[in-house]
């Protein structure tokens, strides 16, 4: 974010758009490099976490849920978005237990990541679980999940027809691919 960067845009004006729960949204004008002007639509987002839950006989915990701008169900990760204050790890422990109804020995950050920068500032952090205790599943009184124990292979079939499509998700299976295949990054 300096203007010593050669690509830098600097903002000459921002007009909010919308102010919502989640997600607040504006456009920017701004200055490109080569001097002349354009407008820039962002969305503002508090980030996110997911966690790649895998319990001891080497399943990972997925869960289905019906997302509404894809007008269908699909298999994911246990995440949810941060709240004002909170820390990352302290929200996918929250994620977990409510998802899930599993707590964790281990919380690991595996990476953080933009989810979509061209348009939007949202920044996940993906963190491995382990040592896991099953228990009861807290959900929010909008959301409802479908538990999953899911083995690598299943997984992967779930990915090629279509069920697992989300970023987080597949991000989270081929860092489970890679460790499986002896990388040690996870």
């Amino acid at each position: 974010m300096s203007e010593k960067d050669p690509l830098f845009e600097k903002t000459i004006s921002s007009q909010p758009i919308y102010d919502g729960r989640i997600i607040k949204v504006k456009v920017d004008e701004v200055v490109l490099p080569n001097g002349k002007t354009a407008k820039r639509e962002i969305v503002n987002h508090q980030g996110a976490v997911a966690v790649m839950a895998l319990t001891d006989d080497n399943k990972l915990l997925a869960v289905r849920q019906f997302r509404k701008p894809l007008e269908r169900s699909i298999i994911e990760i246990p995440a949810g978005k941060l709240e004002r204050g909170e820390e990352p790890i302290e929200c996918a422990r929250r994620e977990l237990l409510e998802e899930t109804g599993y707590t964790a020995k281990v919380l690991t950050l595996l990476s953080s990541f933009y989810t979509s920068p061209g348009f939007a500032d949202e920044i996940l952090h993906l963190f491995v679980a382990t040592g896991l205790t099953a228990g009861e599943a807290q959900p929010d009184e909008d959301e409802f999940v479908e538990v999953l124990h899911l083995s690598l292979e299943e997984a992967r079939q779930l990915h090629a027809a279509g069920d697992i499509r989300d970023a987080k998700t597949v991000v989270a299976l081929f860092a489970w691919e890679a460790k499986m295949l002896g990388f040690n990054h996870v």
